[in-house]
């Protein structure tokens, strides 16, 4: 990069570039760099379609064990129990912390040891994973959690 710069510099002084030229291929690498320093995290975020499956619906209750409120995206963590009683903990994503507290809803909604009944979508790799789009509680208040973009249990 040193080596492009110096020798665009020297290009430059001996009136091989205009003045222009030379901000403009400044400009360009500037862009050019900026593009590729975002990419990672353009490329991470991922649509609700390329990890949910929106035509296997799914809704479970179960007692909150853990939530993690950070972007990109909240995750909650909820045992059910089955038929038989054997227990097995499901994860939930739910929308940006951003834009669930625009909402009204902040990190002290969902707690752990609450009983919460959870309808959103099955993942496609058919792990206990799955879009929260929608948390009920035991009083029967319940709040939207998943992303804007997201498919809305029941629609």
């Amino acid at each position: 990069m040193l080596a492009g710069r110096r020798r665009l510099t020297e290009e430059f002084g001996r009136g091989i570039l205009s003045a222009s030229t030379a901000m403009r291929v400044r400009w360009f690498f500037l862009i050019l760099f900026s593009v590729f320093a975002a990419a990672p995290a353009l490329v991470a975020h991922h649509s609700f379609s390329a990890e949910y499956d929106a035509t296997k619906p799914i809704q479970v209750t179960g007692v909150v064990t853990r939530v993690e409120w950070q972007n990109p995206h909240i995750w909650f963590f909820v045992d059910v129990k089955d038929e038989s009683g054997k227990v097995t903990n499901w994860g939930f994503s739910g929308g940006a912390p951003g834009q669930l507290m625009r909402r009204g809803i902040n990190k002290d909604v969902i707690q752990p040891g609450m009983t919460i009944m959870v309808d959103g979508f099955l993942a496609k790799d058919g792990s206990h994973n799955g879009s929260g789009g929608k948390v009920t509680f035991s009083d029967g208040r319940s709040v939207f959690t998943a992303s804007a973009e997201d498919k809305l249990p029941g629609k």
